[in-house]
């Protein structure tokens, strides 16, 4: 008998786990560092790839294009960030061989259905950025009376 359970006289119960369901599949523990569910979410949470699929979501890109809308990122971050995201399923990656070899860069449909989602968050960060500046102003100055 498992330890918390009681035992009535004259009954008698099994208990069964239930039918597993796609949504009662186990998912991992998304607080440990190699659940596969925090590993992608991970990666499409970070700055370059949220900023990397809403400029795909809007047309296809050449990589130095790609580079020269997104201030601040390395060749390297976006390299290995495209990388990532054509890996995942997200991105894909075209060559043509031209001479140099042209590479576009376009949103997958999965990539897309990601996007979807990262609409609404985009949307929410837009519409409370003047709430959330405010916030930020109250705490700092909280900090600075506090110290």
């Amino acid at each position: 008998m498992q330890e918390g359970t009681i035992s009535i006289p004259g009954h008698r119960e099994v208990t069964a786990p239930a039918p597993a369901t796609a949504q009662s599949q186990p998912r991992g523990d998304v607080y440990a560092a190699n659940c596969p569910t925090r590993q992608l979410l991970d990666r499409i949470a970070d700055k370059w790839s949220t900023l990397i699929l809403m400029l795909l979501a809007a047309e296809d890109m050449r990589f130095n294009a790609l580079k020269r809308r997104i201030q601040g990122v390395s060749q390297k971050m976006l390299s290995q960030t495209l990388r990532s995201l054509e890996r995942d399923g997200l991105v894909s990656r075209t060559v043509e061989p031209t001479v140099p070899v042209t590479v576009t860069y376009a949103i997958t449909p999965l990539g897309r259905g990601l996007f979807g989602s990262l609409s609404a968050m985009i949307e929410w960060a837009e519409t409370c950025m003047i709430e959330v500046t405010a916030a930020q102003r109250a705490y700092d100055l909280k900090q600075v009376s506090a110290g």
